[in-house]
């Protein structure tokens, strides 16, 4: 794939097999008026740019992008378009009630089919396949946890239908790892090729009439402006959909905690690999541990793996000396190994990663101050592929004062507190980090279930 050497794509494998060049949109050039300019061109931006211009298409919606669109997080992730939601539903429960927390995660599961109606109706090939999720018990300890977690489910009113436990036999008819003591299974979650999905959307709104300036930073955003070194976008709503980088923005460095997660994709793998492990429903993959992984079978037949482990950087500093780990490439591959044998000699051809953004208290929230009109989204923890389109609606419901149902789900209007000051929030995130990983070292050599407090202290890392 070639890209204009001035602005590469990111790195990694999803930019690396689109179909086409990347030739990074005109800049902003000069000072202009709109009705909505939205700060970030990945998918929270995107699906509210898209959703607004569907509802009201005289809108004049300007997107601005620091790089090329889908060059954060949404064209680095694993390709989970999944029901997955940062934080629980106890702790949803406790401020709005049972019943909203309910409402949040069934709405979670009817985005992932809304992301693929999309997907299908725009003509957006993004590789969707809605094969679910398999968390596999890998290890003697990962078995109550992993049935525990079933139980949790079922508990908050899910059926068998949407989460279930099978057995070693019926996990391995679906994926054969080299350990398989049985899994859990759910529906609600899709593979996709996430560059392809993004870079695809922002086609579709333009088509739409969105104007996307791209290799335009975004320095301040305050009421009605967003100022970049180009020039200013005057607009009564401002919408900061900027998730990891969210700290390179001036008064914001306290918002989100930018940490990284890496992956890592094989080489195309013959047809006599996908013989001996199946995969054929093309389910995303993860296992029992704290320290989360997960992987897809991608379109080519590759397996791509991601996980936690990388550090947070002091001051929350967000370069690209931090997309990588030596340390963290070299346990991935280590852990794809150990789960697929098979696999051992083929070739690593991409390593990669990048930020996520991590609210305070772990909640991703939407919202719009109808004062200033300053609107924002994100604070996913990992879990923004599918999240984001939730998060695009909603927006879009509350720049154009619809009173809808989405408005009143118990994530919007939620504003997390601050991170502490350095170095307060160097040790506190990354002794976090390490304790996670602790607990599945403890639970490996015990053959028990880490505690609840250890799962908690993962999601840190891994939503």
């Amino acid at each position: 794939m070639t890209t204009d050497p001035t602005v590469p794509g990111p790195p990694g494998l999803w930019f690396d097999t689109l179909p086409g060049a990347v030739v990074p949109r005109p800049s902003l050039s000069r000072d202009i008026d709109a009705d909505v300019a939205v700060v970030g061109a990945g998918f929270t931006g995107l699906w509210t740019a898209y959703y607004l211009a569907r509802a009201d298409p005289t809108l004049r919606i300007v997107v601005l992008e620091a790089e090329v669109a889908g060059f954060g997080a949404s064209g680095r992730n694993g390709g989970w378009c999944s029901a997955l939601f940062a934080a629980s539903r106890e702790r949803i429960a406790r401020t709005a009630g049972r019943q909203a927390a309910v409402d949040l995660h069934r709405e979670l599961r009817r985005t992932v089919d809304e992301v693929g109606r999309v997907a299908a109706e725009e003509g957006i090939d993004a590789q969707y396949v809605k094969g679910g999720t398999l968390a596999i018990a890998t290890r003697p300890e990962h078995v109550a946890a992993l049935q525990a977690e079933v139980e949790h489910e079922h508990a908050w009113g899910a059926g068998a239908e949407d989460v279930a436990w099978l057995d070693a036999a019926e996990t391995a008819g679906r994926v054969r790892t080299s350990t398989c003591l049985g899994g859990v299974f759910t529906p609600h979650c899709a593979r996709v090729h996430p560059a392809r999905l993004v870079r695809g959307l922002a086609d579709v709104v333009e088509r739409a009439g969105v104007t996307v300036h791209e290799r335009t930073r975004v320095t301040r955003i305050g009421p009605g402006v967003a100022e970049t070194a180009h020039g200013r976008v005057r607009a009564d709503s401002v919408i900061r959909a900027t998730e990891g980088y969210t700290a390179t923005l001036a008064g914001h460095r306290r918002a989100l905690a930018p940490v990284y997660s890496l992956m890592i994709a094989t080489e195309p793998l013959p047809p006599g690999f996908w013989d001996e492990v199946g995969w054929a429903g093309r389910e995303t993959v993860t296992d029992g541990r704290n320290l989360i992984i997960y992987a897809q079978r991608t379109a080519d037949d590759r397996i791509a793996l991601g996980g936690r482990g990388a550090p947070y950087h002091y001051a929350s500093s967000v370069l690209p000396g931090h997309d990588g780990s030596e340390r963290v490439f070299a346990a991935l591959r280590r852990t794809l190994v150990d789960l697929f044998p098979a696999a051992a000699d083929a070739r690593t051809t991409h390593r990669w990663g990048g930020p996520l953004g991590v609210p305070r208290d772990w909640m991703s929230s939407v919202g719009l101050d109808r004062r200033t009109g300053l609107a924002w989204a994100g604070g996913y923890v990992g879990d923004g592929v599918g999240t984001s389109n939730l998060a695009g609606r909603t927006l879009a419901d509350l720049v154009l004062q619809r009173d809808s149902d989405l408005v009143h789900l118990p994530w919007v209007g939620h504003r997390s507190p601050h991170w502490e000051p350095e170095p307060l929030r160097w040790l506190g995130i990354n002794g976090g980090l390490q304790l996670a990983g602790l607990t599945d070292a403890i639970a490996a050599r015990t053959g028990r279930p880490a505690r609840r407090t250890g799962q908690l202290l993962a999601r840190l890392t891994g939503g």
